[in-house]
């Protein structure tokens, strides 16, 4: 059991490695050297240059002005100055409402701290419990728990009184939340330019015709079924295999790029080796070798592009579909074309950069079967997982192994070092157990097949918190509590084992508290230093940069990771309210994550990360689902742990909560979650009338026209489909069939 000299060593250690961190951030940010690392935004967007500085060699790379370091932390303010309309402009919708968690979390967690503190913590601590139950491993933070409050007593009726306030705060800090989110992004899509995907949805599973194309039913099927909107199509290709030789081709370039530089340095031909990752084989001339690699790429690249564009069958059942106004987009991406509901299925279409191209290839069945599997996957991967959590928790716990194992303490009551193994040691363990665990999700993911890097990204964001939720949460505390009362487990009966797991849970705060130091606050650190960024910068910038270009490239700022970060922000909510009640000397902890946080990662918005997609805040709904699940477990919790302190009518008192909560969430999703999933037709025909009026004679068809098109064919010679419907005032829709030869006009194919 951790003490409060334990947590007070964890606290100075992570306090320390965050301080630390931060002022090598603040000096490191003011060097010309790195100043691509640190503002690549502004770069990117042409508002930045190189900073240019006259005086000595040294200055150029070196900042030399002593007057800047003493503000070295006006960064801090810098990030809070930009309103949010002109931060949605900046960094987009997507950003502005992920870095407003972080608020939100701040919104709930800092009321529920100042009454918990006021009201329950001199509850508990006057109790006096904890001294009187035999073999019970605790500290002086226990005392602060409702552990340490007798059975049967009216003081835990102030707990129950408590409940009944920090749910509805909770309540009414969502829902306002909720409509905010929700009136922004009907603002952003209202206000938001022309882009392809307002015009655009995705068909897939289109049913096999014996005498048409893909192509061609496609575009009789909307002729037909959509004749007075219809305007273009793409069909999608199977152009994975190509794209893995366009990708090796780009590495070798720049593998080549490499050698060649060095060549142009010392004038002496560079050699390599030809085996395993150029340690084994023979010696060859580096830059004869990337050069004759390059072209045998460039011809079998040639080859399968070729392939590709004449293969029939390397045309899948899925094509973009486009339409003359966004209204009949609309009406189309959310109707039911085909009395069949498993074929011609609509969905909106991803901007073009959201679109996951691996897997539009996928068959509807075969979707079907990957996501069972993966499901299953993910049980397996949740339930063998609780291995390691336990083994943490092991080391959280070292009074029940000495219990246990007598003859490891010696070793272990060394007083430092038992002190950096409860307060420090088990937080690492399982942050670096972690650290692997987001590309297993991901890869688990897009196994799924799912059609954009946003949808991919919210079904990872969601395993992830399932997986923190049972292992992370849940399993430290059954096998945390396991470990530390394992004694009291084999000398007492059955009956009263559920009564000493009743009083070891609000214990885990400790180690909660450690997981937030070593998770949240050096962790937030680490990021806003962006160690690896910089050293990969600098080895890019000196062995491969020699033209403007090469140093765009060589700067990547990267993106914000939703898929890992935004459950992280649910688990520490989910930690505020478990605790709230129970044990509130978690709450400031998680406070100074909250406000750490806020302000790194809007930093970083502005000044650091590009962004891969827009999706106009489209992942709200999964995460106002998952703060309620949160709130439903810690009202579950304490009903639970409260039946084992022999309070009367406590689970009655306590049942209506669960209960409103879940009506809650309903009339949440009912009111607002529409927004996120349907696209007002009202809003859809105000744009386009404003669109006609303003630009009457705008060519839509041309400005879709190469909107959609694989990344391996652009900027070459790509064939598209010959459109089969060409005269949009002709009543007959022409058919390549040779049954029902054009019988079919007015009718719908395919169905």
């Amino acid at each position: 059991m951790a003490t409060l000299q334990d947590i007070t060593v964890s606290a100075a250690i992570n306090l320390l490695s965050a301080f630390a961190f931060l002022v090598a951030f603040a000096i490191l940010r003011l060097q010309p050297i790195n100043d691509r690392v640190f503002f690549p935004k502004w770069y990117r967007k042409g508002i930045r240059s190189s900073p240019t500085r006259s005086g000595a060699f040294v200055s150029k790379f070196f900042n030399l002005d002593w007057r800047t370091y003493i503000k070295f932390l006006n960064w801090m303010p810098a990030a809070l100055r930009m309103p949010e309309p002109e931060l949605i402009d900046h960094a987009g919708l997507d950003s502005v409402v992920y870095i407003r968690i972080y608020l939100l979390g701040l919104k709930i967690t800092v009321p529920l701290a100042v009454l918990a503190f006021s009201v329950l913590v001199p509850v508990n601590w006057t109790g006096g419990t904890l001294e009187h139950i035999r073999n019970l491993t605790f500290s002086d933070i226990d005392k602060l728990s409702i552990s340490n409050i007798p059975d049967g007593s009216k003081r835990l009726w102030a707990h129950i009184t408590m409940s009944y306030v920090f749910t509805p705060w909770t309540f009414y800090v969502l829902y306002t939340e909720y409509k905010a989110v929700a009136a922004m992004r009907l603002r952003f899509l209202a206000s938001e330019n022309r882009r392809p995907d307002q015009f655009t949805v995705l068909v897939r599973n289109v049913p096999p015709d014996p005498d048409e194309s893909v192509s061609e039913h496609v575009e009789h099927f909307f002729c037909v079924n959509h004749p007075d909107h219809y305007l273009t199509h793409q069909v999608v290709y199977n152009a994975n295999k190509l794209a893995t030789l366009v990708a090796k081709k780009t590495s070798l370039q720049n593998w080549y790029t490499y050698y060649h530089n060095k060549y142009e340095r010392t004038s002496k031909r560079p050699t390599k080796k030809t085996g395993f990752c150029g340690l084994l084989g023979s010696k060859v001339d580096a830059i004869d070798y990337y050069s004759s690699e390059i072209q045998k790429l460039s011809e079998a690249e040639a080859a399968e592009r070729e392939k590709v564009i004449n293969d029939p069958k390397a045309i899948v059942p899925a094509a973009f579909v486009s339409f003359k106004s966004r209204w009949a987009a609309a009406v189309c991406a959310q109707t039911q074309l085909c009395r069949n509901p498993t074929i011609w299925l609509t969905e909106w279409a991803p901007e073009p950069r959201d679109v996951y191209w691996n897997n539009l290839a996928i068959p509807y069945f075969e979707l079907s079967v990957r996501r069972l599997l993966m499901a299953v996957a993910l049980f397996f991967l949740i339930f063998f997982s609780m291995i390691p959590i336990a083994f943490v928790q092991s080391l959280a716990n070292i009074e029940g192994i000495e219990k246990v194992l007598p003859f490891l303490k010696p070793i272990i009551e060394v007083k430092s070092f038992k002190s950096v193994i409860q307060g420090f040691l088990p937080g690492i363990v399982l942050k670096i157990f972690l650290i692997i665990l987001p590309i297993i999700l991901m890869t688990m993911s897009k196994v799924e097949g799912f059609s954009s890097l946003s949808s991919l990204d919210r079904r990872s964001a969601g395993k992830y918190h399932l997986f923190i939720l049972v292992n992370v949460f849940l399993g430290s505390i059954i096998t945390g509590t396991a470990f530390q009362q394992l004694k009291s487990f084999l000398d007492q009966p059955p009956t009263e084992i559920p009564k000493t797991i009743g009083v070891s849970i609000p214990m885990k705060a400790t180690f909660f508290i450690t997981y937030v130091m070593v998770d949240g606050w050096a962790g937030i650190a680490a990021e806003i230093l962006r160690l690896v960024p910089l050293v990969i910068f600098h080895l890019k910038n000196t062995f491969l940069v020699k033209t403007e270009q090469d140093r765009e490239q060589a700067m990547d700022p990267g993106c914000l990771d939703f898929a890992t970060s935004e459950p992280r922000i649910q688990f520490y909510i989910l930690l505020g309210l478990v605790y709230s009640a129970i044990t509130p000397v978690l709450l400031p902890f998680i406070i100074i994550f909250f406000a750490f946080a806020y302000l790194v990662f809007r930093h970083q918005v502005i000044n650091v990360y590009d962004q891969r997609y827009e999706s106009g805040a489209s992942f709200w709904p999964d995460v106002h689902r998952r703060l309620i699940i949160g709130l439903i477990i810690s009202q579950l919790l304490l009903m639970g742990l409260l039946s084992t302190k022999k309070i009367d009518k406590s689970t009655i008192a306590l049942l209506p909560l669960p209960i409103l909560t879940i009506w809650f969430h309903r009339y949440c999703k009912g009111r607002f979650e529409s927004a996120f999933v349907k696209f007002p037709l009202q809003d859809a025909m105000i744009k386009d009338t404003l669109e006609h009026a303003t630009e009457p004679n705008l060519n839509l068809k041309t400005y879709l026209k190469d909107a959609y098109i694989h990344p391996v064919f652009k900027g070459t010679d790509f064939d598209r489909p010959q459109l089969i419907c060409e005269e949009e005032d002709n009543p007959l829709v022409p058919t390549k069939r040779t049954s029902k030869q054009n019988s079919e006009a007015g009718s719908t194919s395919g169905s």
